[in-house]
């Protein structure tokens, strides 16, 4: 598909903090991605996001601030969230839990699913996956509660271990892992049509084979990058702290890279929105 960038009614150029203190310029234009839609405000010049960390890791590979593209993965423990403050200062994406299982939702998704369309952000929901409950039955919850929204980013399956789960200790075999997997993907393929991104731990990729599952990945991967962590994986997104913080949130927040340069990213949203 064709892409292009065309300033549309708005061309700012904002003076903002950079990592290092010094002011960097930040080029604010709209992006049109073709068949009529627009991102709203998107960052086309080279500025790092207004990012923090409480428990920064020294990165000695690999920075994620080497690339230019970051966003945010939320869900209720965010609580009240100024939106365009987190736009304007770096947010180019966010990824807002939705579901877990097949009876629970997430009592900030909505709110947050408005909130974030209104402040411009392309977004995505995920689903956390419940393992004492079919992948069906899990898909069919998702599909019952996330709307199919022209410009949406694909869907997420949330995929790892919780050790912390009062109701479900069960750790399915491999085989039973890919195969109720698979089964979930496909279902949502078919109802917003775009393949579910994975998003995925490094105990849980290497005791599954989820690699295995025809997917994109979105990776965590908070002491090292993830060529180290996840070797030979090709991946979109990287979740590089859970303890980073950002203008517009309180608290800590997960931070997260896209894989590519600010023409990629164009061309990924060009090609993976939902229609």
């Amino acid at each position: 598909m064709r892409l292009w960038i065309k300033a549309v009614a708005l061309a700012a150029v904002t003076a903002l903090a950079g990592c290092a203190g010094a002011p960097t310029q930040r080029v604010v234009t709209d992006v049109s991605i073709g068949s009529g839609q627009t991102v709203r405000g998107a960052f086309t010049g080279g500025a790092v996001p207004l990012f923090g960390d409480t428990a920064p890791h020294v990165w000695t590979s690999g920075h994620p601030y080497n690339l230019p593209v970051h966003g945010v993965d939320v869900a209720r423990y965010q609580g009240d969230v100024n939106w365009p403050l987190a736009r304007q200062s770096g947010v180019s994406f966010a990824f807002i839990k939705a579901t877990e299982g097949g009876d629970h939702i997430d009592p900030m998704f909505r709110r947050y699913w408005a909130e974030t369309r209104a402040a411009g952000i392309p977004r995505g929901a995920y689903h956390f996956y419940y393992f004492c409950r079919r992948g069906a039955e899990q898909a069919a919850w998702f599909i019952a509660n996330v709307p199919r929204e022209r410009g949406a980013l694909p869907p997420v399956l949330d995929l790892e271990w919780n050790s912390h789960s009062r109701t479900c200790r069960y750790r399915p075999t491999p085989a039973e892992v890919q195969r109720e997997v698979a089964i979930f993907m496909d279902m949502l393929t078919r109802h917003y049509g775009q393949r579910p991104i994975i998003y995925t731990t490094v105990d849980f990729y290497r005791e599954t084979g989820v690699r295995n599952v025809n997917a994109e990945f979105w990776l965590r991967s908070v002491a090292d990058h993830p060529r180290g962590t996840y070797p030979g994986q090709r991946w979109s997104f990287w979740q590089y702290t859970g303890t980073g913080t950002a203008p517009g949130f309180r608290g800590n927040v997960d931070l997260n890279a896209f894989a590519g340069n600010r023409a990629q990213w164009n061309r990924w949203l060009a090609m993976r929105m939902q229609r």
